[in-house]
């Protein structure tokens, strides 16, 4: 049965795991990706331009990038495995801040990658949301894949794994903040 995953991400290496899962034969229907404000991944797959920006703070810092360090990854599957043309784009990107890559490329990426963007307001109410409805309470990373995942999924018979990334009492005062609770450290962190 075919499968979507839903990962935050920032720099791309749970998700490219996940493309060569795919590629391995593991039924994945979607690569759900989410992004924070530091959203150059969903303005890839939205655009097919890969241009840096400024970083921006957010309550999910491990996603506070503007380089997706295991990008590279993909770019050269979407270069038919020419190591000469990813070293061009990087290339560009070191020099001019960005490439955009064809058309073609792109058509490859359409029905397997999605991709969306989210502020800190939006993490917080989606934080909120999930302790509400099930009484589960994320950490920021988590909750902007579970929103990625909620807002993108493909079909409402495909089911959708929400990649969980951290705990939430590493971020305590933005789910204090969202939900009213302070969680505890685990026994084995405490």
């Amino acid at each position: 049965r075919e499968v979507a995953f839903a990962v935050p991400s920032g720099n791309f290496g749970h998700v490219f795991a996940g493309y060569a899962a795919r590629r391995m034969g593991l039924p994945i229907n979607r690569l759900i990706i989410g992004t924070n404000s530091n959203d150059i991944l969903a303005r890839f797959f939205a655009s097919g331009r890969y241009e840096r920006a400024t970083v921006t703070p957010t309550l999910s810092p491990s996603m506070d990038i503007q380089v997706a360090s295991n990008f590279e990854r993909l770019l050269f599957e979407l270069c038919d495995r020419d190591g000469a043309a990813v070293e061009t784009l990087v290339g560009e990107l070191a020099s001019n801040g960005g490439f955009a890559v064809g058309a073609d490329a792109m058509a490859t990426t359409k029905d397997l990658f999605a991709a969306l963007r989210f502020d800190d307001d939006e993490t917080e109410a989606v934080i909120a949301q999930v302790h509400n409805e099930i009484g589960v309470l994320l950490d920021p990373h988590t909750a902007i894949g579970v929103a990625a995942g909620r807002a993108l999924r493909p079909d409402p018979s495909t089911p959708v794994v929400a990649m969980g990334t951290a705990h939430p009492a590493k971020f305590s005062d933005a789910v204090a903040r969202a939900t009213g609770i302070t969680p505890a450290l685990p026994p084995r962190l405490a």
